[in-house]
């Protein structure tokens, strides 16, 4: 018998927060038992985001000020409700 998602999420919600916890990571565990994502994961890191590190440090003008992304996310979740 098989269990739909939104019983199986509903029966997870009732369980311990400690308990729903480690069934979140034994879930994520299942969906990537190889490692492909982690090690997709570490090469993105050590590419691109290397890459865009090394850029803004080379020319701070190109980074968004705190205040103004945070506005803009601000806006975004305003208008999402």
């Amino acid at each position: 018998m098989s269990v739909s998602e939104a019983e199986a999420f509903e029966a997870g919600m009732s369980l311990s927060v400690d308990a729903r916890r480690r069934l979140a990571i034994r879930l994520l565990a299942s969906v990537n038992p190889d490692g492909a994502f982690d090690q997709a994961a570490e090469s993105w890191l050590r590419t691109e985001v290397v890459a865009a590190y090394d850029a803004l440090k080379a020319d701070p003008s190109r980074g968004i000020p705190a205040e103004g992304l945070r506005a803009e996310f601000e806006a975004k979740w305003a208008a999402r409700s």
